[in-house]
């Protein structure tokens, strides 16, 4: 998928299902090791297939196009959509701020640092400088993982990663004319940026706004149909990068606007199909965490790759680590003085958000973009670029890691578990003493309902879920009408108590609100099952 080998199709699936083996792999092992971020195991898990010579042989070489259309597009759309509308029309002028005027003086003070601590010509300079320009919320969830990043400070990276992304590209765009002509032209690259910009916003806006009349439309006609809805709306950022890129304006700023446009249209229309709705919220947050793993064991196989294809470089010469260190290091004092004195954090939010500009997938895709007429594949002026950009990656996700664990809180989040497992515990045990209410109760009817409610626990060991398959596979049992329908009562009047139960716990503030209301989902999601005639099994 990502990626570029030549004309086989076979080699593009094996490379992906390579990819997706190693992201349910990585997503699994994240689990036993909770301390440690999931980002940190994906990488590592990249770095692992790359290592192995089998999974390295089936993975595809990098191909930032495909990279940007396929994964990015998508991921800043869904980034977008869990946006607020009001928040960004309410912030416009720091978002202006951050992602334009703190993104070009970044720029500018890297390339000069670059240009007069290292000797390297101005043009170049720009390149290693703007490449390292876009910021990555994900990568940022990463390195903050287990601690608070104060409210603020995180509303500001957060809009900062949303539309900086454009700004570097028009940076990188300039430099590289530069780097090919000799030659450097404030007024056309402010030009660039303008129609690059905000045409990119407006065809966003258009179309995705277009795109929501007519799917508002369809849901409310007899001719809507809940699979076609999610392929078109599934399609929409894909269409609207491709598009936009093709007429000449941000494909990454297109898709975020639109993103912020479907936003509003979820909030106002979740009741007219909830079942599509549902399906849709559920489909987001699968792809998102998917793309996102994608994302960093994808750069951890091209990590892997560059540090042995580079391994004579590595050894020979030192100035591509001190470059990355100059333009990282220049990056933070940049946006700690922005910080500070132009967005008036005290010094501990200053601190917080110069470290929390952290690069990642996109500053890879950019550093492979650079490819073209005056830059060559593994000419000695791309290996550097590469090997630059990848240690300010590595260093941008390390650095606040280890430092953030030590200045910031942790997450309250983590204490809380033990509480919501008893909550569970007593909620569940409610429901299965409610089962007592009913006379007369068929044996088999009884077992199949406790096993059922034990099941919210995960207390069930697979002994019993074999005991339970095998008797459902043995006999017709609970699957007779009249004892189906008792089951399914029994069930109801179970899950009935339980909400009663939940809502006792929040009335009196017993729990975290937002712990209630997850447990309560989930009770809801398991109700549902009982009730949706969809899923019940044909007597």
């Amino acid at each position: 998928m990502l990626l570029k080998k030549g004309d086989e199709g076979m080699a593009l699936y094996e490379s992906t299902f390579a990819i997706l083996v190693a992201v349910a792999f990585a997503n699994i092992i994240s689990k036993l090791v909770p301390k440690v971020s999931s980002t940190y195991i994906n990488l590592i898990m990249g770095i692992i297939f790359g290592i192995i010579p089998l999974t390295n042989h089936m993975i595809l070489g990098f191909d930032n196009e495909i990279f940007m259309l396929l994964i990015i597009a998508p991921l800043l759309f869904f980034e977008g959509q869990r946006t607020m509308n009001f928040i960004v029309w309410q912030k416009y002028r720091n978002i202006i701020s951050t992602a334009v005027v703190l993104a070009v003086i970044i720029a500018a003070v890297g390339m000069i640092s670059v240009n007069l601590i290292m000797k390297i010509g101005l043009p170049l300079a720009l390149i290693l400088a703007a490449i390292s320009t876009p910021t990555d919320a994900t990568a940022l969830e990463s390195v903050s993982a287990g601690v608070t990043l104060p409210k603020k400070v995180n509303s500001m990276l957060k809009m900062e990663s949303l539309f900086n992304d454009a700004t570097g590209i028009v940076l990188l765009q300039a430099g590289m004319i530069w780097f090919h002509t000799g030659t450097f032209s404030f007024a056309a690259n402010t030009k660039a940026f303008l129609i690059s910009g905000i045409g990119g916003m407006f065809f966003g806006v258009i179309f995705a706004f277009v795109t929501m009349l007519f799917r508002q439309w369809l849901v409310r006609t007899k001719m809507n149909v809940i699979s076609s809805q999610t392929l078109i709306f599934i399609l929409t950022p894909f269409i609207i990068y491709l598009l936009s890129e093709r007429i000449g304006v941000s494909g990454i700023i297109a898709v975020v606007s639109a993103g912020l446009v479907f936003n509003s249209e979820i909030r106002r229309s979740r009741f007219t199909s909830p079942r599509q709705v549902h399906l849709g919220v559920q489909l987001i947050n699968f792809l998102n965490e998917v793309l996102n793993s994608f994302v960093f064991v994808v750069l951890g196989i091209t990590l892997e790759r560059i540090v042995v294809q580079q391994k004579t470089n590595l050894r020979t010469s030192w100035d591509w680590l001190w470059i990355a260190i100059i333009i990282y290091v220049s990056s933070l004092l940049v946006r700690f003085l922005y910080g500070k004195y132009i967005s008036k954090l005290s010094y501990y939010d200053a601190v917080v958000f110069s470290l929390g500009g952290v690069h990642g997938s996109v500053t890879l895709a950019m550093a492979f973009s650079v490819i073209g007429l005056s830059i060559k594949d593994n000419s000695a002026t791309f290996n550097l670029i590469i090997l630059v950009e990848s240690a300010i990656i590595i260093m941008s996700m390390l650095v606040p890691t280890f430092i953030f664990k030590f200045i910031l809180k942790g997450d309250k989040k983590e204490d809380a578990t033990t509480k919501v497992r008893r909550v569970w515990q007593e909620m569940v045990g409610r429901g299965i003493a409610s089962i007592d209410d009913f006379d007369e109760l068929n044996t088999e009817v009884k077992n199949s309902v406790i096993y059922d409610l034990k099941d919210q626990l995960r207390d069930n060991t697979v002994k019993d879920y074999l005991k339970q398959w095998n008797s459902v596979n043995g006999s017709v049992g609970i699957f007779e009408k009249n004892l189906h329908q008792q089951e399914h009562q029994v069930l109801l009047h179970a899950f009935n108590v339980e909400q009663k139960y939940l809502c006792d716990v929040s009335e009196q503030k017993l729990l975290n609100q937002d712990d209630v209301d997850d447990i309560f989902s989930e009770l809801l999601l398991a109700e549902s099952l009982i009730l949706d005639p969809r899923n019940q099994p044909e007597i």
